[in-house]
């Protein structure tokens, strides 16, 4: 009873009070951060914080203008191989896929019955000729009893006659003489053209008909290809006038996701009439192909370089804007604050476009950000490092036409903004 007393006594104890409130607004002043602290670290009232964007410069540079077209690989020649005479298929001397060169041997049918008919062309051929040079003695004697008197006209004239009819007998024999040597020279199938061969249709041993139509190869000529593309009628007279000028226009040839450059031609002919239904019209390139680089039928990509604009002030496609009063871009002024100006494009070439009017040289324009971007608003450019926010000196220009110059400011297409002191 007594232990229970001193407890609640202890309990009661007024020092016992005062240590626990103490303790506990230690705790409180601990924990919870100062409230006028944090209203001093608060952004002032009506505060708008910069926008992040990033710029390029604006550069000058040569500008090659590309026109763009899709385009689909096509053989300069492809030939059927078939047989011209029916026979036993005796030897298959090609390999599927492999390159052949014209007039290679490719297949041999069964000679033997085609040696007897020329045997047998050249037997009479041989008769007939004995026969046409009796016919000629014969000839010679009654001309001579002719002019004797000693025989009647009659004579003279059959016998003239008959040369004659030998005469055109051994014509007919060395056709036919000649006929069967064509016929046995056909039993040795060869390569047309030059070319890579496609699957084997016929295996040896077959018996082939004279123009099967399934044929035995069929022969691709790739080296040199071709390639038939499109363009819209609009872009028809950049290609026209360079042509008739005598310029030889380049072609090259992209893959199908147009990352990865194939091969480089050269144009060689327009159609000559524009495809009214699609309002496009066929042209055709030529490539040497000398890496295979190009399939018959491969579906690709095609840029032709109609035109080189030099010294032209370029900025990126991006950055350019449309609005209700045409084309715009975002300029960023020295105060880090930005400016609508309207501009005049001309070519277009990739992801440049030369500006005639609105820009100058080394000003910076807006790439990414302008959906966040006013006039006059208030930005804060950003890129991978500190120096692509420097513009480059006026004037300057890039090391290759149409390519960014590494050396130039502002070439990696995100521009920072300068130093503040």
């Amino acid at each position: 009873m007594s232990e229970r007393l001193s407890t609640r006594s202890l309990v009661r104890s007024p020092l016992v009070w005062l240590g626990s409130a103490l303790l506990v607004g230690l705790a409180v002043w601990w924990f919870i951060p100062d409230a006028t602290s944090t209203a001093k670290k608060g952004p002032p009232a009506g505060f708008v914080p910069p926008v992040p964007v990033k710029t390029e410069v604006a550069r000058v540079q040569d500008l090659d203008v590309y026109l763009r077209g899709l385009g689909t690989v096509t053989a300069f020649n492809t030939v059927t191989v078939r047989s011209r005479v029916q026979g036993e298929l005796t030897e298959v001397l090609f390999k599927e896929g492999e390159q052949v060169k014209e007039d290679q041997l490719l297949a041999k049918i069964d000679p033997r019955s085609f040696e007897v008919a020329l045997e047998q062309a050249i037997g009479q051929q041989q008769q007939d000729e004995s026969q046409y040079q009796n016919a000629k003695r014969d000839l010679q004697r009654y001309q001579t009893l002719r002019k004797q008197d000693s025989i009647a006209p009659q004579m003279l004239d059959t016998q003239l006659a008959l040369v004659s009819k030998f005469e055109g007998q051994l014509k007919s024999d060395r056709a036919a003489v000649d006929n069967a040597r064509l016929q046995l020279d056909y039993t040795r199938i060869t390569a047309p053209i030059a070319g890579r061969l496609g699957l084997r249709r016929v295996d040896a041993g077959n018996l082939i008909i004279a123009n099967d139509p399934l044929g035995l190869v069929v022969i691709t000529q790739t080296q040199p290809i071709a390639v038939l593309f499109t363009l819209a009628e609009n872009d028809l007279p950049a290609v026209r006038g360079p042509l008739l000028a005598g310029q030889t226009l380049t072609v090259e040839a992209y893959d199908r996701a147009d990352q990865v450059r194939l091969a480089q031609g050269e144009l060689m002919t327009i159609d000559n009439q524009i495809d009214v239904a699609t309002g496009t019209v066929k042209l055709k390139a030529r490539f040497t192909n000398e890496t295979d680089a190009l399939f018959p039928n491969q579906f690709v990509n095609v840029r032709m370089k109609v035109n080189t604009v030099k010294d032209a002030l370029t900025i990126p496609s991006g950055a350019l804007q449309q609005g209700n009063q045409g084309a715009f871009v975002y300029v960023i002024l020295p105060d880090d604050t930005v400016v609508v100006r309207p501009v005049k494009t001309g070519a277009r070439s990739g992801d440049r476009v030369a500006v005639l009017e609105g820009v100058q040289v080394a000003e910076r324009v807006v790439l990414e950000g302008t959906d966040r971007l006013r006039a006059g608003a208030k930005v804060r450019v950003i890129g991978a490092d500190g120096s692509g926010n420097r513009a480059p000196a006026a004037g300057a220009r890039s090391s290759a036409s149409g390519a960014p110059n590494p050396q130039a400011p502002g070439s990696s297409g995100s521009v920072a903004a300068p130093p503040r002191p």
